[in-house]
């Protein structure tokens, strides 16, 4: 399931783009971020971490 594919991807030493997040999930940018606020976050319970790296691109993880 996509739910899978991106807790997966979020849990990888580094974590995940929104870029890749898009591109794995064919969502928009919009549909990404709700979804990590609000089924990751809220639903679930984990604690997503989002840091902006020196390109400015935006990563998001998850707490182990």
């Amino acid at each position: 399931s996509k739910t899978a594919k991106v807790l997966e991807l979020l849990k990888r030493p580094g974590g995940v783009t929104g870029k890749e997040l898009m591109k794995a999930t064919d969502w928009q940018p919009h549909s990404v971020r709700g979804f990590l606020s609000g089924t990751v976050g809220k639903k679930m319970g984990l604690t997503v971490i989002s840091a902006k790296g020196e390109d400015g691109e935006r990563s998001y993880s998850v707490k182990a």
